[in-house]
């Protein structure tokens, strides 16, 4: 069986996109790790899927599968790749589309300069629907936000808990580049008190609208870049009373715009989705 593929990215995160409309798309875990692989594969942070949506107030349902195979709720820069390929592949003529995930629905609109904006609806921030695990657990409250202390590595993380649909813990961090993501992050991702796993967001605030971010990925590891991951960095610190909207944020693969009006309020994401190359694999040369 070939399978047509299409490589993005959205500021260096980057995502295999395949058609689920007009391809049968029927891969165990073992072949949806391969097609990640970036040894063995074709490489990439993430796997999104175009489906039909099963409501007709939708356009698209879009499935998100991570390099180690489990399928997650959410993907922001992939949200932003998903509306540059079903526009670029014809499958809709609309500037602004609705779609399914797997908590929802969200928004995504391609703008006239190639950015994309992103309605990634409210945040969550009640602990136990994130979900995390708060009881017993050191606080001490910053601003509107409440700060959860865990012990990692020797010495105490004060992490912000905000779902975007998936999971994320935040910490502010002095230097970015020099603190120990790679370390610090498989153990918060890890951690007993988030029955789910996590995403952990690294934080180092510039100013009041501009940030320097890294996020260890539930099931990716480090990435390029995080959009759920800058919605909640930027949600956190604008509770936290540390960020004004809109907020810059800076990962390694580019720049994000996030905006954010307050508690209730939808959070926007303004970015750049890139096609880089398509392409066809035979799925009888992965692992069955």
């Amino acid at each position: 069986m070939k399978l047509q593929f299409t490589k993005m990215h959205g500021a260096g995160n980057d995502f295999i996109v395949l058609d689920g409309i007009h391809q049968k798309l029927d891969l165990t875990d073992a072949q949806w790790r391969a097609l990640a692989s970036r040894h063995f594969g074709i490489g990439a942070d993430q796997i999104l899927i175009v489906e039909p949506s099963t409501r007709d107030d939708v356009d698209f349902r879009y499935r998100i599968f991570n390099a180690d195979g489990g399928e997650v709720e959410h993907c922001g820069n992939g949200a932003r790749c998903f509306v540059r390929f079903v526009t670029d592949k014809g499958m809709t003529d609309k500037r602004s589309v609705r779609v399914e995930v797997m908590n929802g629905v969200i928004t995504l609109t391609l703008q006239d300069d190639g950015q994309v904006t992103v309605d990634m609806g409210a945040p969550e921030l009640t602990p136990a629907r994130v979900p995390f695990l708060a009881e017993g657990l050191p606080t001490r409250v910053e601003g509107g936000d409440t700060a959860f202390g865990l012990e990692i590595n020797g010495r105490t993380a004060w992490l912000s808990v905000v779902s975007m649909g998936n999971p994320h813990a935040v910490q502010v961090v002095d230097d970015v580049e020099r603190f120990p993501v790679l370390q610090d992050g498989p153990v918060i991702e890890h951690h007993a008190t988030f029955p789910n796993r996590v995403n952990a967001g690294f934080m180092q605030i510039d100013d009041r609208q501009t940030i320097h971010l890294r996020v260890f990925e539930r099931g990716s590891g480090e990435t390029l870049a995080c959009g759920t991951g800058a919605c909640a960095a930027v949600v956190a610190g604008i509770q936290r009373g540390l960020l004004d909207s809109p907020v810059k944020v800076h990962t390694h693969g580019g720049a994000l715009s996030i905006a954010w009006d307050g508690i209730g309020q939808p959070v926007r994401m303004t970015g750049p989705a890139t096609t880089v190359f398509e392409g066809t694999i035979d799925l009888t040369t992965l692992p069955a």
